[in-house]
């Protein structure tokens, strides 16, 4: 039976990441090892500087005090002692599309998946006025943990899924969307007058494009967009090999 490690950020007791597990369990052994609380936004970070623990919540799940990677890396190493043969994170309130992926634990504990050489997928859910529907989700994650357990995935792949609200109309594979994005900080002063300050959800303005997550999304598809952790800019290379000589020449 396959072994099937189920992840997120929003953390163990989340209503999302339970579904998740319930609509995965006719595919294989689920085991959850999620945040014991809240670690959204957290990207992939390591706890180096403290130790993590481990509480046991019920038969098949468990609790780590630290973040996504965390957990994936402990699940590994202590909880299964195995790799699994699939991993699958969220369900995240809220969706993960264009750059987004960066700062998203849902994200980078599937990315910590594919770094591994394990097939991992994400999940995201929309939030409208901080409600969501977890179902649809759970069932389009279903869809593709069996795809993905039957056929697998290229190297180093792991897919991030986005799911709308409300029934959808199928499901688009695309690419992530481009965005001019500003991040709103707010200064405020606490009672002794010292300023501190909050990071809020910024404003932004998506580019059009056919095929992009945002634009599948809006349309009413579910999206897949296929990520790699091989970030190099491989249409830039000659542009940096260039460098050394425009240097030489300005000298």
């Amino acid at each position: 039976m396959p072994r099937i490690l189920v992840t997120n950020d929003d953390g163990v007791h989340s209503e999302g990441i339970r579904l998740l597990a319930d609509a995965l369990r006719h595919l294989g052994d689920v085991t959850v090892v999620a945040p014991i609380q809240e670690a959204s936004a957290v990207g992939h970070a390591l706890t180096l500087r403290r130790p993590l623990r481990i509480d046991t919540i019920a038969p098949g799940v468990f609790a780590v005090d630290g973040t996504p990677t965390d957990c994936v890396n402990i699940a590994i190493t202590h909880v299964m002692k195995c790799q699994p043969d699939l991993i699958v994170s969220g369900i995240n309130k809220g969706w993960n599309l264009g750059d987004d992926v960066t700062y998203s634990g849902t994200v980078s504990a599937a990315l910590e998946g594919a770094l591994h050489a394990i097939p991992s997928i994400a999940v995201s859910t929309q939030r409208v006025k901080d409600e969501c529907e977890f179902g649809p989700s759970a069932e389009a994650a279903a869809v593709f943990a069996e795809a993905v357990l039957q056929r697998g995935l290229p190297a180093f792949t792991l897919l991030n899924i986005n799911v709308p609200r409300g029934p959808h109309k199928g499901f688009k594979a695309t690419v992530q969307a481009k965005r001019n994005h500003v991040t709103m900080v707010s200064e405020r002063m606490d009672p002794r007058h010292k300023p501190y300050y909050w990071i809020e959800e910024g404003t932004n303005q998506w580019e059009p494009h056919d095929r992009s997550d945002w634009q599948a999304v809006l349309d009413g598809y579910v999206s897949i967009t296929p990520l790699q952790p091989d970030m190099t800019a491989h249409d830039s290379l000659a542009f940096v090999e260039s460098l050394p000589h425009m240097i030489r020449e300005e000298r």
